[in-house]
């Protein structure tokens, strides 16, 4: 009696705490989790590895000039099409000059000339029908935070649309009673609205998740109680990756963009549901068997621990691969998802069973309506067998699967094989930066008229540096390539000196040459004229490096295309030692790995039909394929673990071929069920309207749904099925006299 007082009170103690604590971590994780946005990097040039040309290139140049900058632009037009006025010009003139004086936003102390760098130039068009107003912000003082926590260079670009229509009535739909249009570009503006864009991720996007998996785990459980309970252990495993990231992200320990940030919210909620899911569907189980939920708990546990913890440590291991890529933003992310599984895991396995006890005894109330009440079965058969002898679905195909395993297998193979083929269609060379949203803003629209009234490459030119004695050997290289409209040397005037006579400057014996090309800088046929560019000037001079908006763009795609080279093969092996040391079996593993690259294949191959034929993009960036890739194989194999542990468990009891059996009846509904909330989490991305976004959350989605439905539903079990306890081999369970009595099917109907 003494001795279970103590242990009633020791496992209420124990709960309290673990309830305590978890408070506290969802009191100060949920403020870091909303201010992540704060400590966001989403420059480009940040992220290329310090060898890139580009690197080189933006390195040396800051010789050149005495403060870097980052052009804010505003394009204008007259809206009845007709050649801009002096009116129209002077009143642009009169309001561009008065923009450095015009204060910061509320809270904040100064004008905006403490950003600005020289005045603002108005530059009309060749053609007369359109003027350009070019602001120029101090690049490392744009990257500061205001009072108000926003950044400098969008809080700019939200005071230049807010003036121009204040002042000039003028924005992208209105052109006031001076009759002109306006739009914010350039690099200012397009990092204005990627801010503008990732800022659903904080509320809207975390909202729309949660809200579609609370649907799907009322569906589940048909209970009040559970799918809440479930809910709050995502969002509290949401809030301790929140706090551990923001502080490293803050402290400069791990770089963190808007991409690894809506990725994290994403694959902390569907990581966490599933092993939620698992452990509850478990103790469901034992729920049934015994009196006290402790003691099924604790059963519970010791059957689930090994293989979420498995399926954790897959997934962790697989993401943390991508430390090994030369591109910041990729690297990064590696242990950003990897903090997040972390967090899902410690969440599943301590602030879920804690509030799953909560009740003591009484604990089987969050159940209602359907509690679990133990029973005993009537014979040793039927507790064998049950509930693989049952009626329910997964009981039928699983049945249905052990009388056709060949088939089935051969036949599911085939399918996916004919969706694998059409990955060599995935187009993953790049994208113009225009192409980046899916909706209309300010900057693209901006960008197209500003193409159609001015030097497209002029903004952003290509630079190259050069040793002063190499300079009229590669400028005249650089004007014989295709695409290039200018090449001027660098004389401390913006594009180059208007007097063809002014001299150039020289730092350390180097010259700068500005190489303005016809295209917009931020395409990807100004990304193929400096592949060109870096061929003919290395060609004439071998020290010379060639940088700029499109040689950051052409590096980053090289480097990506590497990496898919590089953490591929890593990944595989990873992944495959993990399944050799979980399953103890080389086949198994290789079985299983297999199963999930084929799958891989056919869901890019299906998403190169849906982008190129349905939706029409414009294709993908190159790191597309590298991030599905690592998800998908990583957590395709989550399911597959799920399974073959419960099948190895069963295969030991009552042979492979009947414990396959039984284990897909069993793991059926609750895998299937975490399937469908991983999927729904990951598509939940396609709201933010970015391209990569909305691609990765397609693949992931349908390859998560792929994996579940199919590879794990049939393909898989069908091998084993078919394979039989050479499944298992070298282990024991591979050899004869180390079998159990095998059942057969038709025993179980």
């Amino acid at each position: 009696m003494l001795s279970n007082r103590r242990s009633t009170v020791v496992r209420a103690l124990l709960v309290g705490v673990a309830l305590v604590a978890w408070l506290a971590i969802g009191s100060l994780g949920g403020m870091a989790q909303g201010k992540l946005s704060q400590v966001q990097t989403n420059d480009a040039a940040a992220f290329l590895p310090s060898s890139a040309e580009s690197t080189r290139t933006a390195e040396e140049s800051k010789a050149f000039v005495d403060t870097p900058t980052l052009p804010a632009l505003v394009v204008l037009e007259p809206a009845d099409g007709s050649d801009v006025s002096p009116e129209q010009l002077e009143a642009v003139q009169s309001w561009a000059a008065g923009v450095p004086d015009e204060a910061l936003p509320a809270g904040n102390e100064g004008t905006w000339s403490d950003y600005l760098v020289g005045e603002p130039a108005v530059v009309p068009s060749e053609d007369g029908e359109a003027l350009l107003v070019a602001f120029s912000l101090d690049a490392e003082k744009a990257e500061e935070l205001l009072a108000d926590e926003a950044g400098v260079t969008d809080s700019f670009v939200l005071a230049l649309r807010a003036s121009l229509e204040e002042s000039l009535g003028a924005t992208a739909t209105s052109a006031g009673e001076l009759g002109l249009h306006a739009w914010v570009t350039g690099p200012a503006g397009f990092v204005a609205d990627l801010v503008t864009a990732f800022g659903g991720i904080d509320g809207v996007l975390l909202l729309v998740a949660l809200g579609a998996v609370l649907l799907i785990l009322v569906l589940v459980y048909r209970s009040p109680f559970l799918p809440f309970v479930v809910i709050f252990t995502a969002v509290f495993a949401l809030c301790l990756a929140g706090l551990v990231i923001y502080h490293l992200a803050k402290n400069g320990t791990l770089v963190l963009n808007g991409q690894s940030q809506g990725i994290l919210s994403i694959l902390v909620v569907g990581a966490s549901v599933d092993y939620a899911l698992l452990l509850v569907a478990r103790y469901r189980e034992e729920l049934g068997r015994v009196e006290h939920p402790a003691t099924a708990m604790r059963r519970a546990l010791r059957a689930c621990v090994e293989p979420i913890t498995a399926s954790a440590g897959t997934v962790i291991a697989g993401v943390l691969c991508l430390l090994l890529s030369d591109l910041g933003s990729v690297r990064s992310l590696g242990p950003v998802a990897a903090i997040g599984i972390a967090s899902a895991l410690l969440g599943a396995l301590t602030l879920l069973p804690a509030i799953l006890l909560i009740g003591g005894r009484r604990s089987r109330f969050l159940f209602w309506p359907r509690a679990p009440r133990p029973h005993t079965p009537t014979t040793e058969h039927d507790a064998a067998l049950d509930p693989a002898a049952g009626h329910g679905l997964w009981a039928q195909l699983a049945r249905f699967v052990g009388r056709r395993a060949r088939l089935v297998w051969i036949v599911t193979a085939l399918a996916l094989c004919l969706g694998a083929a059409f990955l060599p269609t995935f187009k993953a060379s790049g994208t113009n930066q225009v192409d980046l949203f899916l909706t209309d803003v300010d900057a693209v629209a901006g960008e197209e008229v500003l193409v159609e009234h001015f030097p497209a490459g002029a903004v952003q030119p290509v630079i190259v540096i050069v040793d002063e004695a190499d300079a009229a050997a590669v400028t005249e290289a650089a004007e014989g390539v295709d695409g290039v409209s200018s090449v001027a040397p660098y004389t401390g005037a913006p594009g180059g000196a208007p007097d063809p006579d002014a001299p150039a400057i020289v730092v350390d014996g180097r010259v700068r040459l500005d190489v303005v090309t016809e295209a917009s800088s931020d395409s990807q046929a100004a990304v193929a004229v400096v592949e060109d560019l870096r061929t003919v000037v290395h060609a004439e001079s071998p020290t010379a490096v060639v940088g700029g908006a499109a040689a950051e763009t052409l590096d980053t795609q090289v480097a990506s295309e590497q990496d898919l080279r590089t953490i591929v093969p890593v990944v595989l092996l990873v992944i495959g030692l993990i399944l050799m040391m979980l399953l103890r079996s080389v086949v198994a593993a290789a079985l299983l790995l297999a199963a999930n690259v084929l799958s891989f294949a056919a869901a890019l191959g299906v998403a190169a039909l849906v982008f190129n034929h349905i939706l029409d993009f414009p294709g993908a960036d190159p790191v597309v394929p590298l991030y599905a890739f690592v998800f998908l194989v990583a957590l395709g194999v989550d399911y597959s673990i799920f399974l073959m542990t419960r099948v190895r468990e069963e295969s030991a009891a009552v042979g492979t071929r009947a414990g396959v059996i039984r284990a897909l009846t069993v793991t059926g509904g609750v895998i299937t069920s975490a399937g469908v909330v991983l999927a729904t989490t990951f598509a939940a991305l396609g709201i933010i309207p970015l391209l990569f976004l909305a691609q990765i959350a397609f693949i992931v989605a349908f390859g998560v749904l792929l994996d579940t439905l199919v590879v794990r539903s049939l393909l898989v079990p069908a091998l084993v099925h078919d394979l039989d306890r050479r499944t298992w081999w070298p282990s024991a369970l591979s050899r004869p006299q180390s079998a159990p009595r095998e059942v057969s099917v038709a025993d179980l109907e």
